[in-house]
């Protein structure tokens, strides 16, 4: 039988298929790395907007924004072409900054700078960490035509030029990663984060809000939300990589920071949505391996990816390794609700971020029999309603003559069924 290797964490596990009961669902990458060339020269031309040298002068601050380890960007040599680019220009080295959008996640360590950056770019350039609940780094820039207030980190408005740097992939409710997330949620207070994220949720229906949904950006309120806040800063210039299973950019996007990355979001989505004519009863699946299983949080999103293309009732097998636990240490919390419906009242009465992740995560361990094979213990798993899966074989002795789907990468994916 032919073999697959899944990946988990930062390694594999091996898996054995027979192709008359298990499909694979994958986009099969094939598309060459770009050369620095090749995107020099795409910096060359970018979308609706002037080019980099003509935007920043000699003399003029500029802020680069960059995600943390939790997502592939191939961030270190866009941003180590960018900065020479910049310096060529006669900007120079003390004049540009680079700050972490890290919204509400944890802290970049700096072994994961030297990573994100590249060490020689981590050791001359200066760089920025994010503190959404320190008042300090927060200024006020108004509000969102809903009423949401627009509080973002102060280096945005105190540099004269912003650089967005960011990867697409898909987003469960706002549609896509990068561009205008890299400021908010990236650079908001926890304040604004919380009200913008709430918008994903309809107290009325317990449901997630209409139009707020995977690869949707047209009518999803919080999409048009994060534009709004974002819009605020007016980034001067955006960059949009486009990556491979490896992290490597296999196709970039730049220039104005509304239309360039749309023009990312349509090319990614028109590779990575795949098409099924009928649910399974069986759904392996892998959220990609590092980062995208770092924790229970993110790998949840692979679990959204795999509710698509299982029928109710069916298994879903989850590979998430989860080397940092659950994301958040009151994570856990949400899940001393009796069901999901006692979850969105409690959401509902006193909405957080992390609470509609809870909310999702425990609607599907009742929609569906969830097992993840991870290092989180058994009484985590076991109040998520979960299964702790010793190995991918003995989860798949229960079911051995299902039909079934494999998805090695389900957090880079979208599935239609």
């Amino acid at each position: 039988m032919p073999e697959i290797l899944l990946k988990y964490g930062r390694s594999h596990v091996p898996f054995e298929y027979d192709e008359d009961r298990i499909e694979i669902l994958g986009t099969h990458e094939t598309r060459r790395v770009l050369s620095d060339v090749e995107i020099n020269e795409k910096l060359d031309a970018p979308i609706d907007c002037r080019l980099l040298e003509d935007i920043a002068n000699p003399g003029e601050t500029v802020l680069i924004v960059v995600p943390d380890a939790t997502r592939q960007t191939a961030c270190d040599r866009i941003v180590n072409l960018i900065v020479r680019r910049l310096i060529a220009n006669g900007t120079a080295p003390f004049e540009i900054s680079i700050i972490f959008a890290t919204g509400i996640h944890r802290g970049v360590t700096e072994a994961e700078k030297q990573a994100i950056l590249t060490p020689f770019i981590a050791q001359r350039i200066k760089t920025l960490d994010h503190g959404p609940r320190d008042l300090m780094q927060i200024v006020s820039l108004g509000e969102t035509s809903g009423g949401i207030p627009v509080e973002l980190n102060r280096a945005l408005a105190e540099h004269d030029h912003v650089i967005l740097i960011g990867g697409i992939t898909f987003h469960y409710f706002a549609g896509f990663t990068g561009g205008r997330k890299l400021i908010c949620p990236g650079l908001a207070s926890s304040k604004t984060i919380s009200q913008t994220h709430k918008l994903a949720f309809d107290c009325e229906t317990r449901s997630r809000r209409a139009g707020v949904d995977t690869g949707s950006l047209d009518g999803n309120a919080v999409h048009e939300a994060f534009i709004e806040a974002a819009g605020k800063v007016a980034p001067a210039f955006c960059v949009s990589t486009i990556v491979n299973d490896a992290g490597e950019a296999v196709d970039l996007f730049c220039g104005d920071w509304i239309t360039s990355h749309r023009a990312a979001c349509d090319a990614y989505s028109a590779d990575h949505t795949i098409k099924i004519s009928e649910k399974r009863d069986l759904i392996i699946v892998s959220c990609g391996g590092f980062p995208h299983d770092i924790n229970m949080i993110q790998a949840h999103k692979a679990l959204e990816t795999a509710s698509h293309a299982c029928t109710e009732g069916g298994t879903i097998i989850l590979l998430a390794e989860c080397p940092e636990g659950l994301g958040r240490n009151d994570f856990l919390n949400w899940f001393e609700a009796e069901n999901s419906d006692a979850l969105a009242d409690k959401l509902c009465e006193k909405y957080q971020v992390n609470g509609q992740t809870a909310w999702s995560l425990l609607s599907k361990s009742e929609r569906f029999s969830v097992q993840i094979l991870s290092t989180l213990e058994e009484d985590q798993i076991t109040l998520m309603r979960m299964k702790k899966a010793i190995s991918l074989e003995q989860s798949l002795s229960d079911s051995p003559r299902a039909k079934g789907y494999v998805l090695p990468a389900a957090g880079r994916i979208k599935i239609e069924a």
